[in-house]
């Protein structure tokens, strides 16, 4: 089964590199995004503002998140309702290949194309901009992990649910743009009421604790809503994120129609 599932989840990358605008754009974009906005000279200088660290540093999070969305909100709901639609998971169940390891193949190639994205703005920050690496490693990793999951969970309730690409199309675009809201990719999250900053850090996609884990600020300094702690994500924000998708994730499965 694993050289079966390797070997779709190989094709399924294929296909996926075929598509230049979706690579481009959840993979290239929010290292690109972060760039543009750190060529600001003010957006590079400690501010009051931001909690006495500077912008790029507050943003840097937020673009990371933008990724994950467009690979668990955008491209998968739509590739598997496409399949679905197509009668190709019909056709496959026909076959000693269970249909369940396509799906798995999805969350593989999208899981591995966030982590290069994550991997790529990372890099680039700390070369270009002087952001220092996350300083809280297997914290922040941990709040990556979960946070994808909880949002690819959204996005697969979507795609188990909506009966055409069309309206799977639809509601992902609008879970999308929620999320982007709350991780603060619209607006940065230290300009948001502190009500909807605080809703902010316990739902997908856990900007907070990704923040949390990232800053170097010394504790204490940056206290403003939505700007980083310094420290150790919290276990409260991990178990909330992941809680989500378990929950979630239950739910699609329940829900999900091969046909």
């Amino acid at each position: 089964m694993l050289s079966t599932l390797s070997r779709i989840t190989v094709q399924e990358g294929k296909l996926f590199l075929r598509e230049p605008s979706m690579v481009a754009f959840a993979v290239v974009f929010p290292t690109a995004l972060l760039l543009v906005l750190g060529a600001v000279p003010a957006l590079r200088e400690p501010s009051e503002d931001f909690g006495g660290v500077r912008f790029v540093e507050v943003f840097a999070p937020s673009a990371l998140i933008l990724g994950v969305g467009v690979l668990a909100l955008q491209h998968v709901p739509a590739i598997v309702a496409n399949y679905r639609e197509r009668g190709i998971l019909r056709r496959i169940s026909t076959t000693p290949v269970h249909p369940g390891l396509l799906l798995v193949a999805q969350l593989v190639v999208a899981l591995l194309a966030a982590v290069a994205s994550a991997v790529i703005l990372i890099l680039s920050a700390w070369l270009v901009l002087d952001v220092s690496p996350p300083q809280h490693p297997v914290g922040f990793a941990a709040a990556f992990l979960v946070g994808f999951a909880a949002v690819i969970a959204i996005g697969m309730v979507i795609a188990a649910w909506a009966p055409t690409p069309q309206l799977a199309t639809g509601l992902s675009t609008l879970a999308y743009m929620v999320a982007m809201f709350a991780g603060g990719v619209f607006v940065p999250r230290f300009l948001l009421p502190e009500p909807l900053v605080r809703v902010g850090e316990y739902v997908p996609p856990g900007v907070q604790a990704l923040l949390d884990a990232w800053s170097d600020a010394p504790a204490g300094v940056a206290g403003d809503p939505g700007v980083a702690s310094a420290g150790p994500p919290e276990l409260l924000h991990l178990g909330i994120m992941a809680a989500i998708a378990v929950a979630l994730g239950s739910a699609a499965a329940k829900l999900f129609r091969w046909e």
